[in-house]
């Protein structure tokens, strides 16, 4: 049935792509010009795979590629007035087939080009940009490929023919934030990374972004004055081989899409272009919480209760899987309960009418309407191209989309679709898609009930060189309650050392919030032993959230001794500083209690490589959630080498700012002070724990 109905499809789309054809020779008989479009840039983002992942049966190979296509207007010769003067790319075909045959025969995942736009969307002014994208995931259409992309424009009865090649970079833009010097939500500068991988030192001398001069119609970009404010690091340069980036000042942004083209000089001064295309969004390191919401004791939501939201507070969440909650949301008077504890928006913030009002855009973190569409036996489930039309109802509003991943198998069908793309997996007890059993990592000892916890950064790096220069998040793995016991484990919760462990692989790899599942009422009190580590987790997060945001993932390697593994390290790079991370791989699965058991601390020397501007740093100290720590280190030829004695996780800061340590040590303080000045502490205090436990449900 499902064979004969898509040979059904196929025949269908024959006739069409043969009708097409036969339109195209006519536009081409009638034309009366070349088209004037040029290529003004293509950027490739080939897919890639976490090789440590184990499943039931092979997913394959990562071949395909994330492709977006810079198509700019030259116009007409001579100048026509009017409409006329708009180009309007009638059709699209990619070595004479339409996108559909591509998705149907499993080449493309999904596409956004002219072919499935409304008239409107396509008619390009002089000058302007319009961006088409397609992402490929079967080898014919993977990196090497080369292919003709014919434009069509009936109004204007001419074509044009491009020679195209899917070529991986060698250069690219590897993050791009955007910042709000007064805490809006209104952009006005920008940082962006950029890596380079060719043999030559590339320097940055411009940047030019392309806006939409209605965000209602978000496709038609047209060009801004050249950004002059600019301060590339280095200043001489990014070496061979090496990162590095700008720091711009952009003025005011729109929250809406962009085309964003830097402007790169080799040593001879030969130019070239890197092109991104992404959402303006004022990025913040957001903290949230999953099922928030959940009733309490009495059937009211949890949110309705202060002592709960006092907790989430200690925790340092400001954001929770919820909207505007009646008795909560509304309560916004000098000492309503919203403003006491206010919790941003993440969901899916309909009407959006509603939502995307002046008033509400400062609370709402992003828009997650889609439950889990990639998971195959969730009643959420929808192919890319059905995910990427449910997702253009976000697109001319100011909110950013987001779109929640688990199976890693496949993430490369689902690569670029979301603003602010993020996954969820945890690593114990907890369904997985991944097999458990058929990691061997513990000198052949099997598990059910667990996987190496640094596969959750493995599968953040995937994540992120797959939706650069995007941002992305992380749903961590804590104190759920309600999973079911696995192979034998009693604990259905992660400990606090397996809780600390899985957000520290997330956050090495440079994330830019995270999302515990969950912090339910029923959750905190069943497993109390984590609110401490919960808390310490937090105000760390929130003392290094500049280093998240401002900066970019770095170096990531793995050591060993004797034989077995030793340590993740890995590193941020930031215009203030580095953060080098040593995650401790020297656990093993406890037999009898069936938990990750960390051993005692231990002398260790930590090597980590730096970029060429924060080599010879002037300082060097090891931070947490109790203080700045001295750390024995010396400079090396490529970055530094630190000796100490540590377990589980160790966080340094390498800067050539002297200032730097006191300044952090000052935000931790401030965070401690508005820890204390909640005056509840149901970690600590059994009278507070006791207040708490009497407003959740009791356990099922």
């Amino acid at each position: 049935m499902g064979s004969r109905f898509r040979q059904m499809l196929l025949g269908l789309l024959s006739a069409i792509t043969m009708a097409g054809g036969a339109m195209s020779s006519e536009a081409q008989q009638r034309s009366d010009s070349r088209l004037p479009m040029e290529i003004a840039g293509v950027t490739v983002t080939p897919h890639v795979r976490a090789k440590s992942m184990r499943y039931g049966a092979d997913p394959g190979e990562a071949v395909g590629a994330l492709v977006r296509i810079f198509v700019r207007h030259t116009g007409f010769q001579p100048p026509r007035e009017g409409a006329a003067n708009r180009l309007n790319p009638s059709e699209v075909l990619f070595d004479g087939q339409y996108p559909i045959r591509y998705l149907l025969d499993g080449a493309w995942s999904w596409h956004d080009n002219p072919n499935v736009w409304r008239g409107e969307d396509t008619e390009i002014p002089p000058g302007g940009v319009s961006v088409w994208t397609f992402n490929t995931v079967r080898k014919d259409w993977g990196v090497g490929r080369r292919f003709t992309m014919t434009v069509e424009d009936w109004r204007h009865g001419a074509r044009a023919q491009f020679p195209l090649e899917i070529a991986a970079p060698k250069v690219w833009l590897s993050a791009v934030t955007f910042l709000a010097s007064d805490g809006g939500v209104y952009p006005d500068r920008m940082i962006l990374h950029v890596a380079n991988e060719s043999k030559t030192t590339q320097r940055i001398v411009g940047a030019r972004l392309y806006l939409p001069k209605d965000p209602k119609r978000w496709r038609i970009l047209s060009p801004q004055p050249p950004l002059t404010d600019l301060q590339p690091f280095p200043a001489d340069g990014i070496p061979a081989g090496d990162r590095g980036g700008a720091q711009v000042k952009t003025g005011r942004l729109p929250l809406t899409y962009c085309a964003l083209e830097v402007t790169l000089h080799d040593p001879q001064g030969k130019p070239s272009a890197l092109w991104a295309h992404l959402r303006i969004k004022r990025e913040a390191f957001d903290i949230s919480g999953g099922w928030v919401g959940g009733a309490a004791k009495d059937g009211r939501s949890a949110v309705l209760h202060e002592p709960y939201l006092k907790t989430l507070t200690r925790l340092h969440v400001n954001t929770a899987h919820l909207g505007l909650t009646p008795g909560y949301t509304d309560q916004t008077g000098p000492d309503g309960l919203y403003t006491r504890y206010p919790l941003k928006f993440f969901g899916g913030l309909e009407p959006l009418e509603l939502y995307d009002t002046d008033e509400n855009l400062p609370r709402i973190h992003a828009a997650e309407r889609l439950g889990e569409p990639q998971l195959a036996f969730s009643s959420d489930q929808r192919l890319p191209q059905e995910v990427w039309r449910e997702l253009l109802r976000y697109a001319p509003t100011r909110i950013a989309s987001t779109v929640t991943l688990n199976d890693e198998s496949n993430w490369r069908y689902w690569a670029g679709l979301s603003d602010y793309p993020h996954y969820d997996s945890y690593r114990v007890t907890a369904p997985s898609v991944d097999n458990f059993r058929l990691y061997d990592r513990w000198n052949g000892i099997r598990i059910g009930w667990g996987a190496p916890l640094e596969t959750i950064g493995d599968k953040c790096r995937a994540l992120r060189e797959m939706s650069r220069p995007a941002p992305t998040a992380y749903w961590s793995q804590g104190p759920a309650s309600g999973w079911d016991v696995y192979d034998g484990r009693l604990r259905t919760a992660p400990t606090p050392d397996e809780i600390r462990l899985q957000a520290y692989h997330a956050l090495a790899s440079r994330i830019t919030s995270l999302y515990w599942f969950n912090l339910s009422l029923t959750a905190l009190v069943r497993f109390r032993d984590t609110l401490e580590e919960l808390e310490r987790i937090g105000r760390e997060m929130r003392m290094l959230e500049e280093f998240y945001l401002e900066g970019d993932a770095y170096r990531y390697r793995q050591t060993r001794r004797e034989g077995r593994l030793d340590w993740d390290l890995a590193s941020i790079a930031a215009t203030q500083g580095a953060l080098l991370f040593a995650l401790d791989l020297d656990y093993a699965p406890d037999p009898k209690e069936k938990v990750f058991r960390f051993g005692a601390p231990r002398e260790a020397r930590f090597a980590f490589d730096l970029p060429a501007y924060l080599r010879r740093p002037a300082d060097l100290f090891r931070i947490d959630a109790d203080g700045v720590h001295e750390a024995a280190w010396r400079t090396t030829a490529s970055g530094v080498e630190i000796t100490d004695r540590q377990s589980r996780v160790a966080i340094y800061v390498a800067t050539h700012d002297r200032q730097l340590r006191a300044r952090l040590e000052r935000r931790r303080q401030e965070l401690i002070a508005q820890e204390n000045a909640l005056r509840f502490d149901p970690a600590r205090s059994d009278a507070d724990f006791e207040t708490l436990r009497a407003i959740a449900r009791p356990r099922d």
